[in-house]
């Protein structure tokens, strides 16, 4: 009794002690608990505070920074001006191309006809078209209006147009050319047979002939055979630069591009309507013009920017520019080295990233322009991915709408593709008997199959062969087709709110789009936000920061923002002329075709070495203007409060509450921009 009692008492202890333990763990797991509760709010805190007094934000528009825009118009005011804003220094400038000495008006009596056929794509046929009046002005002759090449029958274009009015509006161009030369549809009827017969002489100039080979060479045929040719290939057929003596023609230059080049009715009316769809967000817009184009690239061996199939395009065009003559270069060039030379293009995802710095909102509106971009929308895809209002003509145009601008064309012939044959067994088994010794070692593996749309695509033939084949029906038709396309861009890159160029003024001696759409701007709002920038100093600077683009220092956002800033004012204005005007006047029309309203400050004339005028140096507006000018200025309610807030603030300094600044301990600073990344498309789209 006494060793079961012993025993129940034992028993008795040991589940007194094990409950007592199990409290004790517990009240332990308890106190672990709710310390590290505590720990997890005071690190909730800690961080709380550090986001609040850190030096490092985010160079990203957010929804607070919306609301803070919202809660205080001024920061909104300056955001907006700061993106959007007039250039005041060329606020006095204003587009003024009418003869200003004695212009006598052109007689019927002159020396004869002149005819052109035009070849190349939109860039070249509008500046050729200009030299071409300007040369009948100084022959003395009548135009017959010129024959695009690109816009012919042979291309398949409607029936409803002629080659010039399948992209221009021919009675316009005549009416508004009619004080300065005399423009005809067609070659009277007893000349036409000449033509055909081949009677009359023809020419071939360059871009760079003088008015002098004209006087000496043409004139005395065209007073001989009463008509002449021109076959105009380069993109322009007169220089650039003329003497200060020609400056009339100059300005007759200009009236023929900005005044009496008009697009079609058509063309005009649904270039205006995607301006108002644009428009119609609320908010402003900015035109891009990538500039990637085949030829363009194979020119400057910038093939090693693109990949596979794409850089082997560039490459084989390259070598056909070698074999023409057109180049005189090795094959091979390192494309990066050429990159940093400034000769190679800004690509999308870098004028993203450029855009970003300048502090352009991620919810801004991007229109692309441009009929070609070469690389497809792979290229394309970092651009999107940073800015999600990207859109282009398909975007804001229906199918319809387009279908309409083209018109009603004759049908192509029926596709032709055929797969080829299956193999039957017997052919496989007779193969395979013929396939040599045995024992065979183990066949290679099959190649990737070359799909249909592959071979269908405009660069299927390279998966196949090694010689490009001729242009098909469809292609031709597509190449009429662009024209249509670049100029409803036209039309939407001149009336945007600023424009960024990826490449232009690229030095090959031709005119390209984003050039003329610059020229333009400048001539009809020079204080328009237009974009120049010096791609050789963004290439050093993109080298600097090559690791870390989409985490940039605070210093190189500074640098990137100093250089747009002053490539839109007076320091891009004079590279312009220095590098953009030699190649084509359009680009680059001051000061010939405008006329400055006195101010306050009257700009410096500044001149190159050659003693040629680069910036400064209009003509005064005559009273007639200025009297128009001063009446625009005047607005009711008005006040002097108003005006006060609306003072320029020093330069960068409404963005040092938005821009991080040097960390002190480190003496650095990461700029982060968060990008979400799309999946990537089809190359072939």
């Amino acid at each position: 009794m006494k060793w079961v009692g012993f025993v129940t008492e034992s028993g008795s202890s040991i589940l007194k002690s094990n409950v007592w333990a199990k409290m004790i763990f517990k009240s332990n797991i308890k106190w672990v608990a709710l310390i590290g509760l505590i720990l997890s709010l005071f690190s909730l805190l800690l961080h709380l505070l550090l986001a609040k007094f850190s030096n490092v934000s985010l160079v990203e528009y957010s929804a607070l920074t919306g609301l803070q825009e919202g809660l205080h118009p001024k920061l909104g005011t300056q955001r907006h001006r700061k993106l959007w804003g007039v250039v005041k220094p060329l606020e006095s400038l204003q587009p003024y191309a009418n003869p200003r000495s004695s212009y006598p008006v052109p007689n019927e009596k002159n020396n004869g006809f002149i005819y052109a056929k035009i070849y190349g794509g939109f860039e070249r046929i509008r500046p050729l078209i200009c030299d071409l009046v300007a040369i009948s002005r100084l022959l003395n002759a009548t135009l017959v209006i010129p024959e695009i090449q690109q816009s012919t029958r042979s291309k398949g274009i409607s029936y409803k147009f002629k080659s010039f009015s399948y992209l221009y509006n021919e009675e316009q161009f005549i009416a508004s050319l009619k004080n300065d030369i005399i423009i005809v549809k067609s070659l009277p009827e007893k000349l036409k047979l000449g033509r055909r017969n081949n009677e009359y002489p023809t020419f071939r100039p360059k871009s760079s002939s003088s008015p002098s080979f004209y006087i000496k060479e043409i004139l005395p045929n065209l007073k001989k055979f009463k008509v002449i040719g021109l076959i105009l290939t380069e993109g322009g057929c007169l220089q650039s630069i003329l003497p200060p003596s020609m400056s009339e023609y100059q300005r007759l230059r200009c009236r023929v591009a900005f005044q009496a080049l008009h697009f079609r009715p058509e063309i005009q009316v649904l270039g205006r309507r995607m301006v108002e769809r644009l428009r119609d967000w609320g908010q402003p817009f900015l035109a891009f013009h990538p500039g990637l184009v085949r030829d363009t690239l194979a020119y400057h061996g910038c093939a090693e920017l693109f990949q596979d199939v794409h850089t082997e395009l560039i490459q084989y065009r390259r070598a056909q520019l070698i074999k023409q003559g057109i180049l005189k270069e090795e094959l091979s060039v390192d494309s990066h080295l050429r990159k940093e030379k400034g000769l190679c293009p800004l690509m999308p995802e870098e004028v993203g990233i450029l855009l970003r710095a300048m502090g352009y909102p991620p919810k801004t509106i991007i229109y692309l322009a441009g009929s070609e971009t070469f690389g497809g929308q792979r290229v394309l895809i970092p651009l999107r991915a940073m800015f999600t209002n990207l859109v282009d003509r398909t975007s804001l145009c229906s199918s319809q709408e387009l279908l309409d601008l083209v018109g009603p064309e004759t049908p192509l012939p029926l596709d032709t593709f055929k797969f080829p044959p299956a193999k039957t067994e017997e052919q496989l088994k007779e193969e395979w008997k013929k396939a040599g010794p045995r024992p065979r070692p183990l066949p290679p593996p099959p190649d990737r199959p070359i799909y249909r749309h592959e071979k269908e695509g405009w660069y299927g033939w390279i998966t196949e062969t090694q010689t490009e084949p001729n242009p098909s029906p469809m292609d031709l038709r597509m190449e009429a087709h662009r024209l249509l396309w670049d100029a409803l861009d036209y039309i939407v890159s001149v009336e945007a709110d600023a424009f960024f160029p990826g490449f232009n003024n690229d030095g090959n001696g031709l005119p390209d789009f984003s050039s003329l759409v610059m020229g333009q701007r400048l001539f009809e709002n020079p204080s328009s936000r237009t974009y120049r920038p010096d791609r050789k100093i963004l290439a050093d600077l993109f080298n600097i920061t090559r690791e870390n683009m989409y985490h940039p220092k605070h210093n190189w956002t500074l640098s990137v923002q100093e250089l747009l800033n002053e490539s839109i004012g007076q320091a891009g204005l004079i590279r312009e002329s220095l590098y953009s005007k030699p190649t084509s006047f359009l680009s680059h029309p001051l000061p010939e075709c405008s006329c400055r309203i006195p101010s306050d400050e009257v700009p410096a004339q500044v001149t190159g070495k050659d003693g040629r005028l680069l910036y400064g140096g209009e003509d005064t507006c005559p009273e007639w203007m200025q009297r128009g000018m001063e009446m625009l200025k005047v607005e009711p309610g008005v006040t002097e409060k108003s005006k006060a807030e609306e003072v320029e603030l020093p330069e960068y300094e409404a963005d040092l509450d938005e821009q991080p600044e040097t960390d002190e301990t480190s003496g650095n600073t990461n700029t982060t921009l968060q990008f979400d990344q799309d999946e990537e498309m089809d190359p072939n789209d």
